[in-house]
């Protein structure tokens, strides 16, 4: 056995834990939020529904187990304040529609692999590895 234990922290039924699992089951999605490190693991079709953007989007994930991602607009691909990258595992995300396309074409410090959390949804199990930008992540939230 492993020495290492893993932290864990759980909101609703979804985990989030600070060490990755050692092995994925044939439908477990593993979502790595950088720059915290923070690992989500859960059952593909299976995350309850927080109603912020698409479901299982990377906002419904971060939603579900207590990871700040901003999203002035309540996940309604009206802003951008939920711009990540996708560092690993975009074949496992869906393919952007033109609303995110245009939206992302104003959005700071676009990249190739930009995509709004909102919109980005998983669509098949896997390894993904996600970025908040640190411009994002430094935002002031009026979170009530």
């Amino acid at each position: 056995m492993s020495e290492e234990k893993s932290q864990s922290s759980t909101s609703g039924t979804g985990s989030a834990t600070l060490d990755a699992p050692s092995a994925l089951g044939p439908n477990t999605v593993e979502v790595t939020f950088l720059p915290e490190g923070k690992v989500v693991t859960f059952e593909h079709g299976q995350l309850p529904y927080k109603d912020h953007g698409k479901e299982e989007s990377f906002l419904d994930i971060a939603i579900n187990n207590g990871i700040h991602l901003d999203h002035a607009c309540g996940g309604n691909c009206a802003c951008t304040t939920c711009h990540v990258w996708i560092k690993e595992g975009a074949g496992c995300v869906t393919e952007m529609e033109d609303d995110e396309a245009d939206k992302l074409d104003g959005a700071a410090d676009l990249q190739l692999n930009s995509r709004l959390g909102c919109q980005a949804a998983i669509n098949k199990p896997g390894k993904i590895v996600v970025e908040i930008p640190a411009w994002n992540r430094n935002y002031v939230s009026e979170e009530h």
